[in-house]
């Protein structure tokens, strides 16, 4: 089964505070975590390349965020 991003009836990507009401143990998609940080998902891509970005998992074949993590990355920036 593969996982898919939440999107609201309309079809937009979630918004901001409802990938933070999101339960911790539950980790974001390339897609997610784009949409949290407002940067296109290929930035996550190069960021990730460089090793510059959010901490990334791989999960399979699949590019996962830990939440909590992201929240530390973007706290640490200057």
């Amino acid at each position: 089964m593969r996982a898919t991003a939440q999107l609201d009836p309309s079809g937009a990507a979630p918004d901001k505070t409802s990938l933070r009401q999101r339960s911790a143990s539950q980790l974001w998609s390339v897609h997610e975590t784009a949409a949290y940080l407002c940067v296109p998902e290929k930035t996550l891509y190069r960021w990730r390349y460089m090793e510059t970005g959010p901490p990334s998992h791989r999960v399979g074949r699949y590019v996962r965020y830990v939440p909590d993590e992201v929240h530390a990355w973007v706290l640490q920036q200057p």
